[in-house]
């Protein structure tokens, strides 16, 4: 299939030819749906932790005998019931991670911009030529181009283009290998360069 490519500078427009298997697949909501879920309880920390009884120091002499006090009978003073005691049901760290095949989740990066491509999500520029990093030069740029709430994405991270955008509202710039499901997913546009859309190719 052929997508048009926007020169900035000139305002002219071209076209590239692209691979059908990677931009014109069907949409598969299950396996986004798996990746997009994988990859978020991937970035979950599960570092949460509490004592429980046996890893609360002290406690190992009883309080008091076990009959003749009048008490009801205790054996620690680290138990749940009692100050400064355990946690009955103690958090412990978890690893949330998920399984998720190489194959799958280059499948699903794959239908995501095919999904884009077929909703006139994906925008293909020749190159953002930003030369030095001023908010203003990202927002001339984004309204010559039409879009808010866009991913703007290179084949290599532009220092210049990142200074720029990140004081914008809902503006996010990546490289190719930062792509994530969640990202692609979580913009209404996505802006990639020309550059940026063979790289990405030669990868899927």
């Amino acid at each position: 299939m052929k997508l048009k490519v926007l020169n900035i500078s000139t305002n002219k427009s071209s076209t590239i030819e692209v691979a059908d298997t990677i931009f014109a697949r069907d949409f598969n909501q299950s396996l986004v749906h798996q990746v997009t879920t994988a990859y978020m309880s991937g970035s979950r920390q599960g570092s949460k932790a509490q004592k429980n009884r046996s890893a609360v120091s002290g406690g190992g002499k009883r309080p008091w005998a076990q009959k003749g006090t009048g008490h009801a009978r205790a054996g620690t003073t680290r138990g749940p019931i009692w100050r400064s005691g355990g946690v009955t049901f103690a958090a412990t760290p978890k690893n949330y991670a998920q399984k998720v095949n190489k194959k799958m989740y280059k499948g699903a990066i794959s239908v995501i911009f095919s999904e884009l491509a077929r909703s006139e999500r994906l925008k293909i520029v020749k190159g953002f030529d930003i030369k030095e990093p001023k908010t203003k030069n990202i927002s001339a740029l984004l309204k010559a181009l039409n879009v808010k709430d866009v991913l703007l994405m290179t084949d290599e991270l532009d220092e210049n283009l990142y200074l720029s955008s990140r004081n914008l509202y809902h503006v996010g710039v990546c490289d190719t290998q930062s792509i994530d499901p969640v990202s692609l997913i979580g913009y209404d546009n996505v802006v990639v360069t020309e550059a940026a859309l063979k790289k990405i190719e030669a990868m899927l």
